[in-house]
């Protein structure tokens, strides 16, 4: 199904003024009825979704499927941990403070306590602060399903499995929206982390809480109401804000239809709904949800943990620089330039200036590729207003331009990048990474994984609490119960 917006001729809307008021209240009531059929036998696609939240079994997934959601909640906790350290997530966390919540449930890295929405918040701006978490398609969706759902199960009492469970619904509705309207990104300037990941946290929420299925309906019409996000405020403090806000918000819109709070039935698909508003002019196809519940995209398309923490979009170019460094080491006062030929949606998110502050460093060419460079694989030492300043990386920096690729410049799933260097004496040296690290093609290591959730958990806890915890996510999703785990969590 394909679906692009038309536009209004302005003397038409003049003329029909006065009838749309008296036909407002008609097109609202008739828009349920009038709404494209979702998939099968003209279901609306809250309705398939309400029936995968609470038909799902998790006996019935691939062991694959677990595994993975095994992995993202390792790599979500470690970054989280190492998050609830940053800035951006101690601001919030004052903020929350204030807020003066009964202190129902932890907040991941922090001493406070706090209700389970505002957890869900600061945990969220954790899990985003340094963009060290996991990818998928448009950059990272589900980002606020683990920060929403941590919370939620230390105040409802649920089990790993069940929040397994819950985690690999979310990953399946983020998906299949992901899927439906892949260019709402790239080319509708949304954040797909705050996008989509409401609508997937709210399933993933009403999975975990037992929502039947016209409470499941009401969650996702909510949540389509309350998702955002702009990819103006890449390199800002607010980037890592629109996870916080979409894990509190699809929590929300799963307590308030827990009470009988009503939502459209056809909030996402309808006239003026999620699809026609999200991708106002863009293509739209519903067919991802056809086979929601017998297919699996955590099993089959999986996801990318990151080996470094900055935007994923320059993984590819730091990956070709590393290949060439020990190479160039010798030569750097021989170097004219480098350039770094990538994308086009990849160089409209990936700045050519110098970074002014940790955040735009994570989206800062020059940095990164100058860093990498002159120090090696950009970790978490690279992303600090110390290392910022370092004069070495500043004048290699000088060298780095970007430019568009011009093979893969419209390229959009996958992030190639072709770092090209000139030499004085005119010779050249060129490196293409087409795949990045973390990817099926290069995949982490199991001493990879380990080594970055341990590095990242040390910046919040102790080394001997933070073996505990990756001892414990390791049996995540079979241990009988969370006892003794929330504690592990927080700070003392």
């Amino acid at each position: 199904m394909k679906m692009r917006n038309r536009g209004i001729d302005r003397r038409t809307m003049l003329g029909a003024g006065g009838a749309a008021l008296l036909a407002a209240g008609a097109v609202a009531r008739a828009d349920e009825k009038a709404a494209p059929a979702a998939a099968e036998a003209g279901k609306k696609l809250s309705e398939l979704i309400a029936e995968f939240v609470t038909g799902f079994d998790l006996k019935a997934v691939p062991p694959l499927a677990v595994e993975r959601a095994r992995l993202a909640f390792t790599d979500t906790l470690g970054v989280m941990l190492a998050g609830s350290q940053e800035k951006v997530a101690q601001i919030a966390c004052d903020m929350v403070k204030a807020e003066g919540a009964a202190p129902a449930v932890g907040v991941v890295g922090q001493a406070l306590r706090t209700s389970p929405q505002l957890a869900a918040l600061a945990n969220g701006v954790a899990a985003h602060a340094m963009d060290y978490d996991l990818s998928y398609i448009m950059g990272q969706p589900t980002a606020p399903v683990i920060p929403a759902l941590l919370p939620l199960a230390e105040a409802t009492g649920a089990s790993p499995a069940e929040v397994t469970g819950a985690f690999i619904v979310g990953f399946e509705v983020g998906s299949r929206m992901a899927r439906a309207n892949n260019t709402q990104s790239r080319a509708g300037g949304w954040h797909a982390v705050g996008t989509i990941g409401t609508t997937a946290t709210a399933a993933a929420c009403a999975r975990l809480m037992k929502l039947p299925a016209p409470a499941v309906v009401d969650a996702v019409g909510m949540s389509a109401s309350l998702a955002g996000g702009l990819s103006a405020n890449f390199g800002t403090m607010t980037k890592p804000l629109h996870a916080g806000v979409a894990a509190r918000n699809g929590m929300m819109a799963a307590m308030l239809a827990q009470r009988g709070f009503s939502a459209s039935a056809v909030a996402l698909e309808g006239t003026n709904g999620y699809f026609h508003a999200f991708a106002r002019g863009l293509d739209v196809t519903y067919a991802p949800f056809h086979d929601l519940g017998r297919t699996f995209d955590i099993a089959e398309r999986g996801f990318r943990p990151k080996l470094y923490p900055c935007g994923g979009l320059g993984h590819t170019a730091i990956d070709a620089t590393l290949e060439l460094r020990d190479t160039l080491l010798p030569r750097l006062a021989d170097i004219e330039g480098i350039t770094a030929s990538i994308t086009r949606y990849a160089a409209a998110r990936i700045g050519p200036k110098y970074p002014v502050s940790v955040e735009s460093a994570k989206f800062s060419m020059p940095y990164v590729a100058a860093y990498s460079l002159i120090h090696g694989a950009p970790m978490l030492a690279a992303f600090t207003e110390e290392a910022i300043k370092d004069e070495k990386v500043r004048e290699a920096a000088r060298l780095v331009s970007i430019a568009i690729d011009p093979e893969y410049a419209e390229m959009f799933e996958e992030s190639p990048s072709r770092i090209i260097v000139k030499f004085r004496d005119g010779s050249k040296l060129e490196r293409l990474r087409y795949y990045a690290s973390g990817t099926k093609q290069f995949p982490l290591t199991p001493a990879q994984i380990e080594t970055k959730f341990m590095d990242c958990a040390a910046q919040a806890v102790d080394k001997a609490t933070a073996a505990k915890i990756f001892a414990t996510l390791q049996t995540f999703g079979t241990a009988p119960s969370f006892e003794g785990f929330w504690p592990l969590l927080r700070r003392a």
